[in-house]
């Protein structure tokens, strides 16, 4: 994406030389804390009590997973009084320190630290001290962070980072989004909006984003008085358009361009350039070249100071710039104001449009025209303060890349190469450790990789992955910049197992369906048990979606305010408060726990996830990269890895058209065609014909598939050619029937088959201990149907413009599966909910759903919008309940669920298909959304589920083919495995000339782990249920 202009050639930008290595943290609003362990930083917050003199200064500890600061640093210069007597003085009331005990601090002799606790909570504190001969150091914060406060008071001293691993708890609940969500709550207006440009600058975009969020809604909250609402608007909209919410981006442009915003100099400057980048973003080449030729107000140039400062004066305000703004200071050498005046901000302004105009010129090819915009930017970035402005440094290496990109296009290796490592070296010195300069480093591994420069090009490359795990948004930015890794990976793999070993681990940086973070959060939940600490850690999680809800529900009263909302806004804010400081308070006494302190890599090896595997076992990953396709094949003793034979873009074409010869809709009608046997083979080749021998060599296949094979169940790909041909020929005798498809080799024949969203999701899902639920059985289905009670009047619900017509709940499916299961499991060990008892409203309410093995519903699901216009959520259909009830169990309701399940069996409509973005952030779920099982199998995993079962498509009731299914997966013999017992119900369906058909069988797909046992091996026999299906229940409804 193309990079928009920093913060300080906004609000000032800093006239001076690049100094020579790293600057001390004194003159930064933000430093990390450590460089291991949890993330946490330090953030500036100049306006504190504790602070008396223009020297002294101030920071938040805000570290990742807790929603409120963690800790204060406050370092004092001696001589006004005394400094910790001052903090203490301006403690919270409500906390009672004991005196101060000697502590060992590494390098700080005579450091001390005071035990304190909050008198109401019972919440213990610490406060750690440490002076040398003009300034005292003191970090306040919750004892549970006590390794970050020892780092932060070790990191303040020494002015400078220091190595050292944040040891504290985390539940890994938040993402890098949050986590600027709070790091933005911690800093005042200006300081906020140093911190969005310095990330947007990083490369970071999404914490850019919320900081800009953050700054959008104080405005519209009238919580700080600011002028700066269309910069704020038009930052945020980059932002999106970054991360290619493009429609997102439009929105937000068309708010941020008023007339009074477009007549500002700056601000329409802003404007002009960051919708051009937004249209270079969306590939609209020519349309960006004519906005930058757009005229834009002038600017006079004027260069008058600060009147308070010029007239001596040292105001408030004036101190809290002195405070915020050192790091000018300093380098400035004592120069009081050093901000850029209006016009030469317009300047650099301009300078970057030219830059974009290069860029623009360079993408279609005209390289004079583009090299000539290139040398004006640069004239016109030259003619202010003499060019000695450091904070253009990314603009210049940009400039650099393109022209390197134009020379090496046109043959000339050598100097393209020097213009590369030039770039790279540019960018590192002024953006060290962030994701632009991994970026840069990235296209520069790529530039070695199409010139002979293999081995250099994968070490560059190697860092890139290792790297970009530790800083905050990298990978977003370098992902698609991988391509020529994998290239190499793969050419190598055939003779190096390191290759394959490396493109594993690059693999699993790649963009996942969010339904992974949710299986490893629940498995870190359920590696606790039952006891205090797990339960600490159930309500910080809960709190945490709680806190995401809030948010959400402030940033959509923010955007377009509405004064009949304004008291609903301010108890928001009040309760968000609430939640924040709540949250923070149960994770700090979650650290009392070691076992979550443990950090989990995201990564993992072919050697670590061998261990998981048991002979006979056998993991297949797909990764798409662009337009490459790349297979990863591991068994308990080898792994392979190879490039496959198709582009993104084809086996997007393939599994659409092998979907739309199982089941198509044709108005408003399901249509079931031939399946299409040859094109399912040919895909069949395409996967896993390097791997062919080794496949049938396996009985356990566990499949992880990307992009649009996430939609496509494995178990429909044939493994031999010879029943292929059978059936061609065959077709070609009289009366042939086209939907026999018997005789055929489907990989789920001989294989058990189950889905996997990640290595270690599916590693992890191995370990978790299987559910403490007292009973083996909860069947739920068949609603009420409206049209058979006289006296039935539409919920309010019914009422919105995207409600579902009424007629889809007069179709219930057939309860008939639901006791045939109970049936074979027992009464004793059973119960189910069916009729008017299955209401969204009774399931919501039912507090011993954690005590049921096994839930199964069978309904409708609904995973598509009632009409185009309106948003997709996803949900279960039930019977209408009372009050609010809308007769539906959305993602959201069922995320909130409380289970201790197994197996969830979802005999219902598409369920493995993916949530809105909307409908899962409505549900607290930062991440992920627009993904296959993203949707409801992702909503159940995150209540509570193992293991779910789904199904890629409308299953059919036709020849009883579902029953039979369900049928299957209850009569196998207690300890057989889920996927076993799937795949013994599916041959009798495949072996029958009228289910042969993939529609018939193919359809479930098991997301988990598919070894683990429907029953337990000591399940008793059955007792029968003796209450039977009402009368007159359908016998076959399209789910």
């Amino acid at each position: 994406m193309i990079r928009i202009l920093p913060a300080l050639a906004v609000i000032g930008l800093v006239a001076t030389t690049p100094s020579v290595g790293a600057p001390s943290l004194s003159l930064r609003n933000s430093f990390r804390i450590g460089n291991g362990g949890v993330l946490c930083t330090a953030q500036s917050k100049p306006l504190t009590p504790n602070l008396k003199s223009m020297f002294d200064r101030g920071y938040s500890i805000v570290c990742r997973d807790a929603a409120t600061p963690v800790g204060q640093i406050n370092v004092m210069r001696k001589g006004i009084d005394d400094p910790v007597a001052r903090v203490a003085k301006n403690r919270d009331a409500g906390i009672a320190c004991e005196a101060p005990a000697p502590a060992q601090v590494e390098g700080l002799p005579g450091a001390t630290v005071a035990a304190c606790v909050e008198k109401e909570s019972g919440l213990a504190y610490q406060s750690w001290t440490w002076s040398d001969s003009k300034t005292t150091y003191v970090v306040d914060g919750l004892a549970g962070y006590e390794s970050a406060l020892k780092l932060a008071l070790r990191t303040a001293a020494a002015d400078a980072p220091v190595k050292g691993d944040v040891e504290v708890a985390t539940t890994s609940a938040g993402d890098p989004a949050a986590f600027a969500r709070a790091q933005a709550g911690t800093l005042d207006s200006e300081s906020a909006l140093a911190e969005a440009y310095s990330r947007n600058n990083d490369g970071s975009y999404a914490e850019a984003a919320e900081f800009f969020q953050a700054l959008v809604e104080r405005d519209a909250s009238g919580t700080e008085t600011n002028a700066r609402t269309a910069e704020y608007l038009a930052n945020q909209a980059l932002q999106e358009s970054n991360q290619k919410n493009f429609a997102a981006a439009e929105t937000l442009f068309a708010r941020a361009s008023t007339p009074a915003a477009l007549g500002d100099p700056i601000t329409g400057r802003l404007l002009r350039n960051f919708y051009a980048i937004h249209q270079l973003n969306e590939g609209k080449v020519d349309k960006a070249i004519a906005e930058l030729d757009k005229p834009v107000v002038s600017v006079k140039a004027v260069g008058t100071a600060d009147a308070a400062l010029a007239g001596g004066q040292i105001t408030p305000a004036v101190a809290d710039r002195i405070n915020r703004d050192n790091q000018s200071l300093s380098q400035m050498g004592g120069s009081v104001d050093a901000s850029l005046q209006p016009f030469e901000r317009a300047a650099i302004l301009d300078a970057q449009a030219l830059q974009l105009q290069g860029v623009a010129y360079r993408i279609k090819n005209d390289f004079p025209k583009a090299r000539a915009k290139f040398q004006d930017s640069i004239a016109a970035m030259a003619s202010v303060r003499e060019g000695k402005l450091n904070s253009t440094g990314w603009l210049r290496s940009s400039i650099q890349s393109e022209q390197a990109l134009m020379a090496e296009k046109e043959g000339k290796i050598g100097e393209a190469q020097a213009m590369f490592e030039d770039a790279l070296k540019t960018v590192e010195i002024g953006h060290p450790q962030t994701a632009i300069a991994l970026a840069a480093k990235a296209r520069f591994a790529g530039f070695l990789a199409r010139h002979s420069q293999g081995d250099r090009a994968l070490t560059m490359f190697a860092e890139v992955v290792k790297d970009g795990q530790n800083v905050p948004g990298a990978l977003t930015s370098t992902r698609n910049l991988l391509s020529p890794y994998f290239a190499l990976l793969a050419q190598r793999a055939p003779n190096d197992p390191t290759a394959v070993d490396a493109m594993f681990q690059a693999s699993q940086v790649m963009l996942r369906p969010g339904i992974a973070q949710t299986q490893a959060l629940l498995a870190r939940e359920l590696s606790g048990g039952d006891d205090e600490a797990a339960s600490l850690f159930r309500q910080t999680v809960a709190l945490t979606r709680e806190i995401a809800r809030t948010t959400g529900d402030i940033a959509r009263m923010t955007s377009t305010p509405n004064p009949d909302e304004k008291d609903a806004l301010l108890a928001a804010q009040k309760r968000l408060a609430r939640y924040e400081r709540d949250q923070t308070a149960l994770q700090s006494q979650l650290n009392k726990y070691p076992r979550y302190r443990v950090l989990a890599p995201e990564t993992m090896s072919v050697a670590e996830l061998q261990k998981s595997l048991r002979p006979g076992e056998a993991y297949f990953k797909v990764t798409m990269v662009q337009q490459d396709v790349y297979g990863m094949f591991v068994t308990p003793d080898a792994a392979k890895a190879y490039k496959v034979p198709a582009t993104t873009k084809q086996l997007e074409d393939a599994v659409a058209k092998i979907r739309d010869s199982v089941v198509k809709i044709e108005n408003g009608q399901m249509a079931t065609y031939p399946f299409d046997i040859r094109l399912a083979r040919r895909l069949y080749l395409a996967l896993l014909g390097p791997v062919d021998a080794q496949i049938h060599a396996t009985k356990n296949f566990i499949y992880e598939p990307d992009g649009p094979l996430l939609q496509l169940p494995a178990n429909l790909l044939p493994t031999e050619q010879a029943g292929v041909d059978a059936y061609t020929a065959r077709l070609k005798g009289k009366n042939a029937d086209e939907y026999d498809f018997r005789g055929i080799a489907w990989l789920g024949r001989d294989h058990d088959v189950s889905t996997v969203v990640s290595p270690r999701s599916f590693a992890d899902g191995r370990t978790t201990a299987p559910s403490h639920a007292k009973m083996a059985y909860l069947g739920l289905g068949e609603n009420a149907k409206p049209g058979d009670n006289p006296f039935f009047v539409p919920p309010p619900a019914l009422n919105d413009d995207c409600a579902w017509p009424v007629d889809n709940w007069n179709n219930p499916i057939s309860s008939s599966e639901l006791y045939l299961a109970a049936n074979i499991i027992g009464t004793d060990k059973s119960a189910l909910i069916t009729e008017g008892q299955f209401s969204d409203t009774t399931i919501e309410g039912k507090s011993d759903l954690n005590d049921y093995r096994v839930i199964h519903f069978a309904t409708h699901g609904l995973v598509t919008a009632p009409k185009p216009s309106c948003p997709a959520r996803p949900a279960l259909l039930t019977s209408f309940g009372g009050g609010m009830s809308d007769g539906l169990l959305s993602f959201k309701e069922i995320f909130d669920l409380k289970l201790d399940a197994d197996v969830v069996v979802l005999s219902a409509c598409d369920t493995a298909g993916m949530a809105t973005v909307g409908a899962t952030r409505e549900a607290g779920v930062t991440t992920g959304g627009n993904f296959a099982l993203d949707g409801l199998v992702r909503a159940f995993v995150g209540a509570g589920a193992r293991t779910v079962i789904a199904s890629h498509w409308p299953v059919p009731d036709d020849y009883n083919a579902t029953k039979r299914l369900i049928s299957g997966l209850f009569t196998a013999p207690p300890g057989t495995a889920i996927a076993t017992a799937m795949r013994d119900a599916q041959i009798g369906l495949m072996d029958d000339a009228d289910t042969s058909h993939p529609y018939y069988w193919s359809a479930f797909a098991i997301v988990g782990d598919g070894e683990r046992p429907m029953l337990p091996a000591d399940a008793q026999p059955a007792q029968q249920v003796t209450t039977a299906p009402a009368a007159g229940a359908p016998a076959s409804a399209s789910r």
